[in-house]
């Protein structure tokens, strides 16, 4: 009731005293300069309105525009990837465009790839790969009586005996790393498991399939040669590498090099020779001159990579106690006798080629055999025995010289 009874202030008699003619006007601008203050505070905030909307109406017209583009765009790439460029725009928590990284992923997939076949590649031995298939070859060859051998029914039973012995290959080599690999992590360290690219699970898991699958082919392919090539190597192989009692005889170096020997000049010879002489072609087992050769002049190499094998691995090997011929008798006297073993080997061969009664086959071997024991011998004079790297490429130089052989053995007639 109060406030009905009050009156405003300029109806009281103070705002009408002569003396309050300017505090009338003053009054009256304040309140002119309230008014306007309100009428501009009412403008802002329609225009603040008038452009908020516009701005939607802005953004909104780009969404659909993204969209549009989006969708024109699908008929030249996957719905997948339209479909995630479509809640990109649509959402604006992520760029329309492709971030740096998006596609690493197939990038990644292949490099693990790439690296995995790499590390299975040396995890193989790829020298040994290389000389167990060729010596397949060369011995298969010796096989051939006439032309007419030369069939499909000859390259079926010849590829079938590479794959099984390459299959036990690995896992003989595979093996060895698995027992080595402390050794390993001194004399070659780039091998995956001295490495810690593969782990102990994944080589048991390798040597472990690849040992089954060499019997189920040799036992599927029903040949007695091959089979028992490939069981003798199988014993041979884990003998050599396995630490258990009375076990692992790569630590005694004549009984190491025995191992070898046997394998490399007797197995592949004479089972592999019988697995085409009886299995495929069906005939009687005959022991023909070029046989005999072949292996006589592979158990003077056998030796040879057994003894020269174990030069660049001296110090690994002293540290674990492994008795090689270099550990006892020293890199210099091992490298020598080798080079003589094989010179010697050269020379027989040469005596043979010489006496063949064919005279294509008896100017090849001469002058292929005189080629190869030159070129050993240059190689020889030119090694740092003080180097390991510099002994382990003339190792694998014999490996080479390895291969030239088993290029040769076929034509000696």
């Amino acid at each position: 009731m109060e406030s009905l009874l009050l009156r405003p202030s300029f109806f009281q008699s103070s705002s009408f005293q002569p003396s309050g003619g300017r505090s009338w006007r003053n009054d009256t601008l304040k309140a002119g300069s309230s008014r306007r203050a309100l009428l501009e505070g009412s403008t802002s905030t329609a225009r603040a309105k008038v452009e908020g909307c516009s701005l939607l109406r802005f953004q909104r017209g780009r969404s659909r525009h993204r969209v549009k583009a989006i969708k024109e765009r699908s008929f030249s790439q996957p719905r997948s990837h339209t479909k995630s460029l479509y809640v990109n725009a649509t959402s604006g928590s992520q760029p329309l465009e492709s971030e740096p990284g998006a596609y690493g992923g197939s990038k990644g997939v292949l490099d693990s790839v790439k690296n995995a076949l790499d590390a299975f590649y040396r995890f193989s031995r790829p020298h040994t790969v290389v000389g167990t298939a060729l010596s397949i070859v060369s011995v298969s060859l010796l096989s051939v009586e006439k032309l007419a051998d030369i069939s499909p029914l000859f390259f079926t039973g010849m590829l079938e005996a590479v794959a099984a012995a390459l299959m036990m290959n690995i896992y003989i080599v595979g093996l060895n790393q698995l027992t080595d690999i402390e050794i390993d992590k001194v004399n070659k360290p780039y091998l995956p498991l001295a490495s810690g690219e593969f782990s102990v699970g994944t080589g048991v898991l390798i040597v472990t399939s690849f040992s089954i699958m060499s019997f189920w082919l040799g036992w599927v392919i029903k040949s007695w040669p091959l089979f028992w090539a490939l069981s003798i190597s199988f014993v041979l192989g884990t003998a050599y590498s396995i630490n258990l009692p009375l076990l692992r005889w790569k630590r005694f170096a004549f009984v190491a090099a025995l191992c070898i020997l046997a394998v490399r000049a007797v197995i592949v010879q004479i089972c592999f020779y019988l697995h085409m002489q009886m299995h495929v072609f069906g005939r009687s087992a005959i022991f023909s001159r070029p046989l005999i050769f072949a292996t006589a002049f592979m158990s003077f190499f056998s030796v040879v990579i057994a003894l020269f094998k174990d030069i660049p691995d001296m110090e690994g090997d002293k540290i674990f106690g492994i008795r090689s011929f270099t550990v006892q008798l020293g890199q210099k006297r091992v490298f020598w006798t080798c080079i003589a073993l094989l010179e010697i080997a050269y020379g027989i061969a040469m005596f043979v080629g010489a006496a063949s009664p064919y005279m294509w086959s008896k100017g090849i071997t001469v002058i292929g055999h005189a080629i190869l024991a030159l070129l050993l011998w240059n190689r020889a004079k030119s090694v740092d025995l003080t180097s390991k790297t510099a002994i382990a490429s003339c190792y694998m130089f014999v490996w080479k010289l390895f291969y030239a052989e088993y290029l040769l053995i076929p034509l000696v007639r």
